[in-house]
Formats: structure tokens, sequence, C-alpha cells
């Protein structure tokens, strides 16, 4: 039997980390199955807005157009850094699951202030859906991922409805009225932006997203994941260290009780001691083993190849 792909990239992690000696030789089946299964389809502009070009990567099953669950994938970096290059590994164990995975990148600080970097995710969201047929994208089991910044933008994008009025854009004439998602899980998200402005868990980077925005506070209860909770939300698997030193790790447990209240099926991952992410080998597959009975449960994960 094949050993998973995202265990063998960990194992080798945690091994260098460890003993600081040269990575093992890899398992020759993993690379190579992952050059069969998928094409690389790198820096598809999905948007241009303030004359930057949003691009995504486009990891497809192969043959071209095979009908397969999709995963996207919004990296971190609160809102001011972060690339979709350097979010790779990330990818890996969903694409290991046989899902076709989009990785996207949006406008940070530097180019616009919010809400721009919601508007730039649903939008991506929106090329999901029109690129569907092409690459077999199945949009009835569309997975939103991320971490940190990336997590808020999962939850915001699976969270929104056309109503909310974040996807009205020059590049398209109208919007789909029910670009639904069928989970999300988001890694350690901030979920209420407004608490990070102020007082004691004040985060340089969320001041510095918000800069010098009018009504920034009302802004930011606009962007904040927690304004948006009601029923008929897709699950939400959330996994949050409560040590976090950035993002409160009670945001986590207010959007679980939040959603768990309105009815919205979700869970809650704590990992004891966790901080902003640098989770344990132990604790990083124990979190993969949980995603994938969470988009089992669900009906999700694609079935094995």
């Amino acid at each position: 039997m094949r050993r998973p792909l995202f265990v063998s990239l960990f194992v080798c992690v945690a091994f260098l980390a460890a003993t600081g000696q040269p990575l093992p030789a890899a398992p020759a089946a993993w690379p190579v199955d992952l050059k069969l299964n998928y094409t690389v389809v790198p820096n598809v502009t999905y948007s241009i807005a303030n004359d930057f070009n949003c691009k995504l990567d486009v990891y497809a099953r192969n043959p071209r157009g095979t009908v397969a669950p999709t995963v996207v994938y919004i990296h971190g970096g609160g809102w001011v850094g972060g690339t979709k290059e350097g979010a790779i590994f990330e990818l890996l164990p969903y694409l290991d699951m046989g899902f076709h995975v989009i990785n996207v990148e949006y406008r940070l600080a530097r180019v616009s202030p919010p809400p721009a970097a919601v508007e730039d995710c649903r939008l991506a969201l929106r090329w999901v859906y029109e690129n569907a047929k092409l690459y077999g994208f199945d949009t009835t089991r569309i997975v939103v991922t991320g971490g940190s910044a990336g997590g808020h933008l999962a939850l915001m994008t699976g969270m929104l409805d056309a109503g909310a009025g974040f996807d009205a854009s020059k590049e398209w004439d109208d919007v789909i009225p029910s670009m639904k998602v069928a989970a999300i899980v988001n890694w350690y998200g901030i979920t209420d932006a407004k608490e990070l402005l102020d007082g004691p868990n004040r985060q340089g980077y969320a001041v510095n997203w918000f800069g010098s925005l009018p009504e920034r506070e009302k802004v930011a209860v606009r962007v904040s994941p927690l304004t948006y909770v009601r029923a008929g939300l897709p699950p939400v698997l959330t996994i949050h260290g409560d040590n976090d030193q950035l993002v409160p790790y009670t945001q986590a447990v207010r959007l679980h009780k939040a959603l768990t209240a309105a009815g919205v099926p979700n869970r809650l991952i704590t990992i004891p001691g966790g901080r902003h992410g640098g989770f344990t080998r132990d604790q990083m597959l124990s979190a993969y083993a949980t995603i994938r009975e969470f988009l089992d449960q669900y009906g999700i994960r694609p079935a094995a190849r």
C-alpha cells in the first residue's frame, strides 16, 4: 500500500528538525505519482484591481477535465505578507487525497486596504465556478482552507453570499447568486478583526491592514466571520492552538459557540500548548487525520484512486 504523501513529507521534516542531518532519500513512489496524476497551470490571472494582477495556480487532476472535489487554498501572512508560492507544502496533503487544488493570492495591505482581500478571494471562488467544466472542478464539493489570515479569508469566502455585497466587480457583469462551498477548514484564522485593532489583543499586522481607513471599526466588523454566522452555513472545522500569540484562541472558541448556537455543523480541534502554527509532527498528523475524517463525514473527500 502506498505511503501517504503528507506522512512522508512530515517524517522527513521532523527528522531534519530533530537531528540537523541531511534528509534521507525520499521514497520513490510519491513524487512519481504526483507527476503522473497532476498538471500545474501557474499564475492564472483571475482579476485585475488597482493595477495588480490577482493570480492563482491550478493543480489539476489528470487527465484534463477529470471531475473531482476541489480545494481552494488561501495563504496567510496577516494580510500584509505571504505568497501563494510560500504555501506550496500546505497543498501536499490535499493533492495526496486526490483533490484538484487552487492556490490563491490576493491584494495585500500595501496594494489595497480591506475589504479588497475578501473581494479577491470571492472572485477566486467565482473563477472556480466559471472554469469548472474546463478543469473538472466538482462545484458541489469545494473546500476552502487556509491558515491565520488565510483562515480568516477561507471563512469569509465560504460564509458569504451574494447579498453581503462583496461580489460586485467591474470584471464581471453579474454575480453568481449561490457560490456555495461544501466545507471550510480553518487553521487558527481571525474571526473578530475589530478585537485586534485596540486593547489587550491589539496586533500590529491588523493595524497595518486597516491603516487609516475612515470608520475602520465598522469595516473590521464587516470583514469579520463572526458577523456572518447563521443557519445553513457549510460545515466548519477549526484547528487552533490554545497558546496562540497572534490570533487569540478565544476567537476560535467564540466561533465554535456561535456556529453551534446557529445549528451549523462544526468542530473545534484544540492543540494543547500550540502557538501560532509550528505544531509538532504528531499534532500535524493528528490534525490531518481529523481533516480526512471530517471530509469523509460529509462525503467530500475523493474516492480512493
